[in-house]
């Protein structure tokens, strides 16, 4: 297989798998906390932060383009406003907010590209400023677009909230999964 071909073959599955899991966790999360939401797109916890985090940190930009799409197709057919404009920003930020926040940490934290050297205060740093650009692009956007009850410093805040508590929840689940299976392996030897 030619490398040309078998980076685009990367590059596709990183951006489908980004867009299905994102979507999947998405609904989930919102079957899971719909006791939590404190306005429209903004939730007490949002595990789909720590997701977008994750396969933005994995897949780079196939990552983020994969979210974007999902992102776009979730708020058009959900409660947001049936407006194009409105959702391919909410898509947009979506996606790159975390893929910006990866390009700040990489550039500004020396995190290598392949995460050999990634730890727990690096991962704190990611989600911290991941949650800032998002929280604050997302409210923005909303109170740009002249969405109702939203744009406020309390949005922003509750969002940032979210997305923080979100993303460490969902790191939490996969190092106990990774744990548990690890333990599970060496039971099985």
């Amino acid at each position: 297989m030619s490398k040309y071909l078998a980076t685009t073959l990367e590059a596709v599955s990183g951006l489908a798998i980004s867009a299905f899991t994102y979507a999947a966790l998405f609904y989930a999360n919102s079957w899971l906390t719909s006791e939590l939401i404190f306005s429209l797109g903004v939730n007490w916890i949002y595990l789909p932060a720590g997701l977008r985090l994750f396969l933005t940190l994995i897949f780079g930009l196939p990552g983020a383009i994969g979210i974007v799409i999902a992102s776009f197709f979730i708020s058009y057919y959900g409660d947001f406003p049936k407006d194009l404009t409105i959702c391919i920003g909410i898509g947009l930020i979506s996606g790159f907010a975390p893929y910006l926040a990866r390009l700040f940490i990489l550039n500004n934290v020396e995190l290598s590209p392949n995460l050999s050297n990634l730890n727990m205060p690096k991962l704190l740093a990611c989600i911290l400023v991941y949650a800032a650009l998002s929280s604050g692009a997302h409210q923005l956007w909303f109170s740009l677009e002249g969405l109702e009850d939203a744009g406020t410093m309390n949005h922003v805040m509750a969002m940032f909230v979210g997305d923080v508590l979100g993303s460490i929840l969902l790191i939490a689940v996969i190092k106990y999964s990774l744990d548990t299976l690890k333990k599970i392996r060496q039971t099985v030897r």
